[in-house]
């Protein structure tokens, strides 16, 4: 199965971990995931006015890069990008002057009818090869290891354009039982984790970030699981500003859902790129026999 990808910005630099491993892990499922020759930032964030046709454009020229591919669909890693991207096709076919408008911005662009599907890696390894497709692929199960799935805020909300449920999604947790882990259901797995406040509110990211990652510890977790770069930052990289606000805080590895899936299939160690973590994983997967 081939597939236009969208990398977008983050995965060409701090998320390198997230792009090596997912088209590593995603080839040995017969999924070939084939870069846009040409694409852009998406924007980052959706925008919230409903007039600001400008800021759409963006998103929609890496739809009609999807189109010149000859392809219905986009497959994305990023949940920011997915959300972005997914939402700025639903604006864009839910009103015909707009959609017109738009088209006319881009009067060098062929004109776009709103017609290519923008997926997530996720839906893609539930909905077309199937959790057993994936469990077969399996060589080295992660038994023992004791994962709690995060998923944010960006691939379930809005529910329109949502993967799975807002409240109470299992396509991770699905996902990590065919790799064979240990699953740890935890009720801060929907939680968002301070996203951009992380800039110039960094104590409301350390607040966030330090309830999620204890919730998860006090249920029993030692990794978790995500999709998110911007999330990633913010679980993995502020625990050192949790240590220093919070007294007896014990860190713990966050990895990538694909690093996971790269691991079970014994894959070559190098495009987990694990030398990216703040928090380096490599001990505890050692203790676990997952990485030599």
């Amino acid at each position: 199965m081939k597939i236009p990808y969208y990398p977008g910005c983050t995965l060409k630099t701090k998320a390198k971990d997230l792009e090596d491993s997912a088209i590593a892990a995603a080839k040995v499922l017969g999924v070939e995931m084939e870069e846009l020759p040409q694409w852009n930032c998406c924007g980052t964030v959706y925008s919230l006015s409903t007039d600001d046709l400008i800021h759409q454009i963006g998103p929609i020229r890496n739809l009609i890069r999807a189109k010149e591919q000859g392809s219905d669909r986009l497959v994305t890693l990023c949940s920011m990008c997915y959300n972005t991207l997914k939402r700025a096709n639903e604006f864009f076919l839910a009103d015909e002057e707009k959609r017109d408008r738009i088209n006319r911005y881009m009067d060098e662009e062929m004109d776009y009818a709103g017609d290519v599907t923008v997926v997530h890696l996720l839906e893609i390894l539930r909905d077309e090869i199937g959790m057993d497709k994936v469990k077969a692929a399996v060589k080295k199960p992660l038994t023992g290891l004791k994962v709690s799935p995060y998923y944010g805020c960006m691939l379930l909300r809005p529910a329109s354009i949502g993967i799975d449920d807002m409240e109470r999604p299992t396509v991770m947790e699905d996902l990590l039982r065919a790799l064979g882990a240990e699953v740890i259901d935890d009720p801060y797995k929907t939680e968002c984790c301070g996203a951009y406040q992380t800039v110039n509110r960094k104590d409301v990211v350390v607040t966030c970030v330090h309830s999620i990652l204890t919730s998860a510890q006090g249920n029993g977790a030692e990794v978790v699981a995500l999709s998110c770069p911007l999330c990633d930052f913010n679980l993995d990289n502020r625990q050192k500003d949790i240590q220093q606000a919070y007294a007896g805080f014990h860190t713990m590895p966050v990895l990538y859902f694909t690093q996971l899936m790269a691991i079970a299939f014994d894959l070559d160690e190098s495009v987990c790129r694990f030398e990216l973590s703040s928090q380096d994983p490599r001990p505890l997967l050692k203790s676990k026999g997952l990485i030599a």
